[in-house]
């Protein structure tokens, strides 16, 4: 009979577990750090915000259409090498637009940004899932949620303390030293990767990246504009969901087909139950998540006339209930599995959106901020365990593809979830602030219910299942779990080998 997993993380793990998290911080506080600052940066460059919008959009298509390309090159050319190239290119990117001397100029060296963040963000989970084993996958991808959620609401945080006595380009050169010391410590920490004498490179799957980068990027570049312009019939949305549709519907139909090369992303994936349960609750928590990052700074300025500020201060109470809740819920998924926790938590996030719909512009904010915090409580509660599932129940050498898929999906999630509350405010509300708001609490209350129904297919209680080394083992009722054992175990406790 195994015996529980350790609550203790050794400590050669507790390092490599820091060092990952400060290097992928910088990518995700930088996707929404820039939002505050599209008026500045306008104003400093003597162009429209309609050009300055493409500061965050083009960082976001970069970063989309460089993530299938990582699932094929971490086993290529192994996780810390690609890791540290990410490192650098992300930090030649922030220097670039730290210096930038024109909006294109910008816009160019965003993309680079984008590009890096696109190597360090799934493999932050991928490094992280194989060195904790599935034992522990819980409470490590509970830390590194902690970063992820914080990351929206500190962003814009961060950026209005810059704005408020730096230049914006400090916005972008603060990644330097920060940038670097995550450099030193991953030549340090970050374990060398060791492939079997005899493993078999798998040729890289070209036509499937001409298919499915661009398709990703053309879907998530018309729900951009779809928000940005708060309507979806008009040629600048119609266009790219058109080409998305064709690339991506001609990419199922490669990466279906028999062929020798194996395709970049394995869509028989998703006949895995508990796989795409995860990535269903996935992209789902990516949707609420946004649109409630979205909706509630428009009801704070608009309803209530608060400045950039004092909003983003009022957006805390969301991010601190999520990193609350997502290392407690992480850790109790390895013991409880994740189906029960997830329900809970879409509960809870549930009836706090639906609370939101009763706001008024005259609601004490004291009222609006428990709701919110429960509300990123809840988000947290659903966002740990999901993550945890998928590693759970994936054999180690599907664990990049699944990770870059969730992450991909998270993504078109969270500009779905934009695009959506931009849409309903400007539709519904029709210039009544308080009707716009509600109606995005509505949205953000219909995709957490249909979250429980996703859910139920999620893994249940862990079943303990025999050793032969005396490590931690746990497998969960799914009949898909990783057996104990296998290379994702194995890789844990490297620590910092050179």
């Amino acid at each position: 009979m195994a015996q529980p997993p350790d609550e203790r993380l050794d400590p050669a793990l507790r390092r490599l577990i820091a060092v990952i998290l400060l290097g992928g911080i910088m990518g995700i506080l930088d996707g929404s750090m820039v939002a505050v600052a599209a008026e500045t940066l306008a104003e400093d460059f003597h162009t429209s915000l309609a050009t300055i919008s493409w500061v965050s959009t083009s960082y976001l298509l970069a970063l989309t259409v460089s993530i299938p390309v990582t699932t094929w090159a971490v086993d290529r050319f192994g996780g810390r090498r690609l890791w540290l190239l990410g490192l650098v290119v992300f930090l030649a990117g922030s220097i670039g637009s730290g210096l930038a001397w024109n909006a294109g100029s910008l816009i160019v060296f965003r993309v680079v940004q984008g590009l890096g963040a696109g190597l360090l963000d799934p493999l932050m989970l991928t490094l992280l899932a194989r060195s904790a084993g599935p034992a522990r996958a819980g409470r490590v991808m509970g830390l590194m949620g902690v970063v992820g959620s914080s990351g929206p609401v500190l962003g814009p945080v961060v950026g209005g303390i810059i704005l408020q006595g730096l230049p914006w380009r400090w916005m972008f050169l603060v990644n330097v030293p920060i940038g670097l010391v995550a450099l030193l410590l991953a030549l340090r920490t970050v374990p060398r990767d060791t492939p079997p004498v005899d493993q078999q490179h798998t040729p890289l799957d070209v036509l499937g990246i001409a298919l499915l980068g661009p398709g990703v990027a053309s879907g998530v570049l018309a729900l951009s504009q779809a928000a940005e312009r708060a309507t979806v019939t008009v040629w600048q949305v119609l266009v790219p969901l058109a080409a998305a549709i064709v690339l991506l519907g001609g990419y199922a139909v490669h990466a279906l087909g028999a062929r020798r090369t194996p395709p970049l992303i394995d869509l028989r994936l998703f006949t895995r139950r508990s796989f795409s349960a995860s990535v269903t609750v996935g992209s789902l928590v990516g949707l609420a998540t946004f649109a409630s990052l979205f909706a509630l700074p428009l009801y704070y300025q608009q309803a209530r006339g608060h400045g950039t500020f004092a909003t983003a201060l009022l957006l805390a109470p969301l991010g601190v209930g999520s990193a609350i809740s997502m290392p407690l819920t992480g850790r109790l998924s390895d013991r409880i599995g994740s189906r029960y926790l997830v329900l809970a938590g879409a509960v809870v996030a549930g009836l706090s959106a639906l609370a939101l719909t009763r706001a008024g512009a005259h609601t004490a904010e004291a009222w609006t901020a428990v709701a919110a915090f429960t509300l990123g409580l809840g988000l947290g509660s659903v966002g740990a365990p999901t993550i945890a599932s998928l590693y759970r129940t994936l054999p180690p050498a599907l664990v990049p593809q699944g990770s870059s898929v969730l992450y991909m999906l998270n993504q078109l999630g969270a500009s779905i979830g934009i695009a959506l509350v931009a849409l309903v405010v400007q539709t519904a509300g029709d210039g009544d602030a308080v009707r716009g708001f509600h109606a995005a609490a509505w949205t953000v209350t219909v995709a957490l219910a249909v979250t429980l129904a996703a859910a139920t297919l999620l893994p249940g209680p862990p079943k303990p299942a025999p050793q032969d080394d005396g490590g931690d083992a746990a497998v969960t009722e799914d009949a898909e779990a990783v057996e104990p054992g296998s290379a994702v175990t194995a890789v844990a406790g490297k620590g910092d080998a050179q």
